[in-house]
This record gives structure tokens, C-alpha cells and sequence, in this order.
């Protein structure tokens, strides 16, 4: 480890050089030879999604279940630090964070987006009926619910556990410590697994910048006539990057829980606006019957692989893509809520990531979704034809048909863009932490440097094939971290063994010697 009193501050060398060069050779090749490049993405993602989709499926579920046991264990009175210690951020705050640095773009992006995709291509059933509406939106659910959560939960609690508690380095390797040992952590293999989680960090923050550049552009366009041009998709990428840097530079607490708390403001403003204006019963009625149907059939959907291909290329586009693009999102949305949530037990933690995030997600796909189905289904609109034409154009599309459509589109670019700097703010946070050898106190020219790096992909994967090669680096990069989460749980499950059988053990060894003495 290289300490440097400088501005990129404490520095794990060999992690930064070999990540960085690797990233400037991926991004100069990428952008060099697009089209080849799109190519190897969509072959390495249709490689993946049809010989290995199975293994997201079932690694994802199994994830869920392993959360949720914990929860309820006798492991779940722990505390993530130090026994006594009390959580650093109000429990307001902390959903606001956990929300916007874990969902954020995508739910903006996909909120209309996905409902009227499935409802006129569902998984299964009749296109463009009643039934394919229901399908739609309880497969909505699905993708956004409690298995993305439990992702972020898991890499989460144990980044916690093991720096809070244990006091480990910040870093992804920490958290294999009861598996390989400190000489496993500081050696070949922890760096590697170091290394993986800075790739897989970029790739999916990457995937999250390019789809809300994207739907910046479509708003402006919409709002203001501005050409939604490749040239503008890349100029809001530059200018993005410029100001979440300045709110990483200015620190976790000014920069990330500033633009979380406005964020959500204007998220229950946007969603207000509807729920008033729009179709308020069809609204409540499909919420409250989603809601039902999602907890009905989470088992069947969690397991279903379209064995049969009665429906071919549908579950690789959509279910095994979500669940590699929030494997993707899993170091640094797990290393960031795990920084967030010092001093809170494991059950609270757990149950906090699981339910309160998931059930906000809810709430917005149903004001959204409903809006945009009672138009197709009941009004015989046009939003899905626009959906498939240009999926960025979904959620504006739905606006035209509701009052103060001019003012929620501002409202949404406006929100896009603090989401926007939300996630890639704590991405960059993280990605700094990993090759600083897990300090906590960073310096602002890794954070630069990774914010730029993040932002130089997500326009080389722009270029490459847009929303097709953001989603293929997504999957391709995700594969080989199932594989440490897995790991993850053995460490912990091993650890907190320990832990709970020492407590058992000490009070004996105590009162044997008090009484000898």
C-alpha cells in the first residue's frame, strides 16, 4: 500500500494502475471500433443469457431466501459496529439514500416503459388484452421488487459487518475474510476480487448514465424541440459528469443526502401531480391488486426459465438482464448502504433494504403504469407503438395525455439528472474506496478519476449500440460476481457462528473465575 500525502490522497497502486490502463484500452477500443465492439457485446450476452441464464435465476432467488433467514435468525439482533453504537443518519434520510443511490434513473426510465413493453409483448398469453395488462404490471413488480434488494442486502450487510463490526477495510475482499484469511485479503485473490468489483461498479453505473442521458434527451426534445442527436446524449453525459464530481468532491453528507432529499420531493410531486389529475381509482385499485398478485405468484415467477421457448429471447432480455444489471449494481449500491448504515442492527437492515425501498418502487409503477395503461386499455391511446419505437420516449409520451404535461416533463428531466448525480456520486465514492485500499477519507483525485473513467464507458458503450450494448456489457460483466456473493454468504454465516458461540461461551469462562477468585 502506497500512502500518499498528495491530492489523490491514500492509494492502493497496483488495484488503480492496472484498473485504470485496462478501462483506457476498453474505452479507446470501444470507441475506435464500434461497431466490432457491439457486436462482441451482444455475442457475449446471448452466450450468457442462454447458457447460463439459469444460474441468475436461481442465484438471485436463493440470495432472497438466505436475506430473509438471517433476518428472522438468531444473527439478526447484531449490530453493524460496535455494540451501543446508534445509526449516523435519521431513518427519513437513510430510505431517501438507499432509493435514490439503488433505483433511481431506472425506475424513471422504465416506469412507463416496461408496463406497456409487456403489455403488448407479455412473457406469456394474448398481446394487447386485459390479461397481458395484468401480466404487465405484476412482472413490473417483479423485476423492481424484493430480488433487486436483496442484492444490495446482502453485499451491504456484509461490507458493514466486516468494517463496522470486525474492522476490516472498506473493500469487497474484506467481507471473504473468514473464507481465505488476512493473507487471502491482501494478496493475489483479494485484489482480484477488488478489481472485479471496480470493472462491474463501472459497467453498471455506466448502463444507468447511458439510459438517463438517453431519457434527458428524449424530455429536452419533448419540452423544448431539442434534437435528441447522439451528439446531445453525449454533451448531457459531459455535463453531468462535471456536476456529480463537484457533489462527490464536496462529501457524502453535503453532495449525496442533499440531492437524495431533493430528489424525492420531486418524485412525490410527479407522482402527486397523477395520482390528482389522472385516474385516481384505477390507480388504487391496480396498486392494491399488483400488490396481491406479485405475492401470490413470487415463487413461480422467481423460478420460471421459459423451459419450453414458448416465448423466445423474452426472459434474456428482461428477467436475466435485471437480475445482472442489479448484480452489477451490487458492490457499489452495497458498499454505499453499508457506509450509510452504521450503528443499525442486521434485522433492521435487512428488513429496511428489503421492504421500505421496494414498497416506494411500488408506488411509482403503479402511479405510472396505470396512467399509461388506462390510456392504451381504456382510452385506446398510442403510448406502447411509441414504446417500441424508442423506449426513452415512454414516460413524456404518457404525459401528453394529462394535464400540466409541460411542467411534469421539466419536473422529470429535473429528476432524472438529480438521480443522475445521486448514483454516480456514490458510485464514484466507491470505486475511489476500492483502490485506496479501503480508506474511508478520500482523496478528490480518485474520485475524478473514477467519475471520469465511469462517464468515458457509458459514452463508448453509447456509441457502440446503445441501449442494446449498455445492457450486454451489464450481463457479461455481472456473471463472475454471483460467484463472490455466494462466498460472501459462507463468510458471514461463518462469522456470525463465531460470534454468537463466543457469546455463549465468555459468561461461562467469567463466572468460573470469579468464582476461583
Amino acid at each position: 500500500m502506497t500512502e500518499k500525502k498528495s491530492f489523490f490522497g491514500k492509494m492502493d497502486l497496483p488495484i488503480f494502475l492496472i484498473s485504470l490502463i485496462i478501462m483506457v484500452l476498453f474505452v479507446s477500443l470501444t470507441m475506435f471500433q464500434p461497431t466490432a465492439a457491439g457486436e462482441t457485446f451482444s455475442a457475449a450476452q446471448k452466450f450468457i443469457t442462454v447458457n447460463f441464464g439459469w444460474s441468475y435465476l436461481l442465484g438471485v432467488s436463493l440470495i432472497l431466501i438466505f436475506t430473509l433467514l438471517v433476518a428472522f435468525s438468531k444473527f439478526g439482533n447484531i449490530t453493524l459496529g460496535k455494540d451501543g453504537e446508534k445509526p449516523e443518519y435519521s431513518t427519513l434520510s437513510w430510505f431517501a439514500m438507499l432509493f435514490s443511490s439503488g433505483m433511481g434513473i431506472g425506475l424513471v426510465f422504465w416506469g412507463v416503459a416496461e408496463p406497456m413493453s409487456f403489455y403488448v409483448k407479455p412473457p406469456y398469453g394474448d398481446p394487447s388484452s386485459i390479461q397481458s395488462a395484468q401480466i404487465a404490471m405484476r412482472y413490473t413488480f417483479f423485476h423492481w421488487g424484493l430480488h433487486p434488494w436483496s442484492v444490495f442486502a446482502l453485499v451491504g450487510m456484509a461490507m458493514a459487518y466486516f468494517q463496522f463490526r470486525k474492522g476490516l477495510p472498506a473493500l469487497v475482499s474484506s467481507t471473504l475474510y473468514p473464507l481465505i484469511g488476512e493473507k487471502g485479503v491482501n494478496g493475489w485473490l483479494g485484489k482480484l476480487v477488488d478489481c472485479l468489483a471496480l470493472f462491474i461498479t463501472i459497467f453498471g453505473v455506466a448502463t444507468s448514465l447511458g439510459l438517463g442521458a438517453m431519457q434527458i434527451a428524449t424530455g429536452l426534445n419533448y419540452a423544448y424541440g431539442i434534437s435528441a442527436s447522439m451528439t446531445s446524449i453525449i454533451t448531457i453525459i459531459i455535463v453531468m459528469t462535471a456536476l456529480y464530481i463537484i457533489a462527490a468532491v464536496s462529501g457524502i453528507e453535503r453532495g449525496i443526502k442533499f440531492f437524495s432529499d431533493t430528489n424525492m420531493v420531486l418524485v412525490v410531486l410527479i407522482m402527486g401531480t397523477l395520482v390528482i389529475a389522472g385516474p385516481t381509482l384505477y390507480i388504487l385499485n391496480g396498486f392494491t391488486e399488483t400488490i396481491g398478485a406479485y405475492l401470490q405468484n413470487i415463487v413461480q415467477t422467481s423460478f420460471w426459465a421459459d423451459t419450453f421457448n414458448t416465448n423466445p429471447g423474452w426472459i434474456g432480455s428482461w428477467t436475466i438482464f435485471y437480475w445482472a444489471w442489479w448484480v452489477s449494481w451490487g458492490p457499489f449500491v452495497g458498499a454505499f448502504i453499508a457506509r450509510i448504515s452504521k450503528g443499525r442492527t442486521i434485522k433492521e437492515f435487512i428488513l429496511g433494504v428489503l421492504v421500505a425501498p421496494a414498497l416506494m418502487s411500488f408506488v411509482w409503477l403503479s402511479v405510472m403504469g396505470y396512467s399509461a395503461l388506462h390510456v392504451d386499455v381504456i382510452q385506446h391511446g398510442d403510448i406502447a407503438a411509441k414504446v417500441a419505437k424508442d423506449a426513452s420516449t415512454a414516460i413524456f409520451a404518457m404525459f401528453q395525455y394529462y394535464p400540466l404535461a409541460s411542467i411534469l416533463t421539466f419536473m422529470t428531466v429535473l429528476v432524472i439528472a438529480t438521480f443522475f448525480i445521486t448514483s454516480a456520486n456514490a458510485a464514484t465514492f466507491v470505486m475511489a474506496m476500492l483502490t485506496s485500499g479501503g480508506d474511508l477519507n478520500l482523496g478528490n483525485g480518485l474520485k475524478i478519476t473514477w467519475g471520469l473513467s465511469s462517464s468515458a464507458a457509458a459514452i463508448a458503450l453509447i456509441i457502440a449500440g446503445g441501449l442494446g450494448a449498455l445492457q450486454a456489457a451489464a450481463i457479461a460483466a455481472a456473471f463472475p460476481f454471483m460467484i463472490v456473493m455466494f462466498a460472501m454468504a459462507a463468510a458471514l454465516v461463518k462469522a456470525f457462528n463465531q460470534e454468537t458461540n463466543r457469546e455463549r461461551v465468555e459468561p461461562q469462562v467469567n463466572n468460573h473465575n470469579a468464582t476461583i477468585t
